[in-house]
């Protein structure tokens, strides 16, 4: 049987494994590569969002040239709003106006091929011999939710609709990935329906498959601790948002692992 106390456990393992990322080269490194990207406003969130919804990270072209990577021919733009800043000089020193936006292309890494970039979120290697993936199909199922595989090419692991009722997974990554999304989409059904604050439904629901995940014998942490670090803005942040969510994530975590445990039962009977 399934330990419902360990709960607090891993998800202290999951701050320790954090924390350690954070104070790291690579960490350090990934960081370096992030500061090379434009930060973009809300407004320009929704129209990335409109164009092209699984966008995972964009920038313009001669952007991504300078990462050593290359827009594809044919690839279409996603265009966003950049603002026309104006060098005036007033009572002797020089200063900055904005007058008006225009609209710049830009292109989601999907849109793109070339050299690797940094990352600390290592998708799961290996296989799912003990068929956790099709028991948490089944708890998907008992909340409502429709699983489907998905070609993201490359811009996403899995998503989550609510109005649809719908989870899909991406069908060419690793079984052992696939267990690991399907939580952390899970994660998404129960906890973030009426969420409009992204940061905090990815940190939970990622700690949550971090949860999950390991209490059923997946360690999740070549991806999780970076993927939650990355979303949270670092070790401290991440940290003191997991704490903050803590009884959230514990719950959703409890209630997908009840759902899976009579299986774990008859196989330990």
């Amino acid at each position: 049987m399934l330990d419902k106390n360990n709960h607090p456990e891993l998800v202290a393992q999951l701050t320790e494994g954090i924390g350690a990322l954070t104070s790291s080269e690579e960490w350090q490194r990934y960081l370096g590569f992030q500061s090379r990207f434009h930060h973009y406003s809300f407004g320009n969130v929704l129209l990335i969002a409109a164009q092209r919804h699984e966008a995972s990270r964009v920038a313009g072209f001669n952007a991504w040239r300078g990462l050593n990577r290359f827009v594809r021919k044919g690839e279409r733009a996603i265009w966003i709003l950049a603002p026309m800043v104006y060098k005036t000089v007033e009572d002797g020193e020089d200063d900055r106006v904005i007058r008006g936006f225009k609209f710049v292309p830009v292109f989601d890494i999907a849109q793109t091929d070339g050299e690797e970039l940094p990352s600390v979120c290592n998708r799961l290697e290996g296989d799912d011999p003990r068929g956790l993936y099709g028991r948490l199909v089944t708890v998907a199922r008992s909340c409502g939710f429709t699983v489907e595989d998905h070609d993201f090419n490359g811009g996403a692991n899995g998503d989550c609709c609510h109005d649809n009722r719908r989870i899909r997974v991406e069908t060419t990554n690793t079984a052992a990935q696939r267990v690991k999304t399907l939580a952390h989409e899970l994660a998404h059904a129960l906890l973030h329906q009426n969420c409009d604050n992204r940061v905090l439904a990815e940190l939970e629901a990622e700690s949550t498959a971090y949860v999950v995940c390991h209490a059923l014998g997946l360690d999740s942490g070549d991806y999780s601790f970076g993927y939650v670090a990355t979303w949270a803005g670092g070790g401290d942040q991440a940290i003191s948002g997991i704490r903050a969510s803590c009884d959230r994530i514990q719950k959703a975590a409890a209630a997908i692992l009840q759902a899976v445990e009579p299986v774990a039962d008859d196989e330990a009977a």
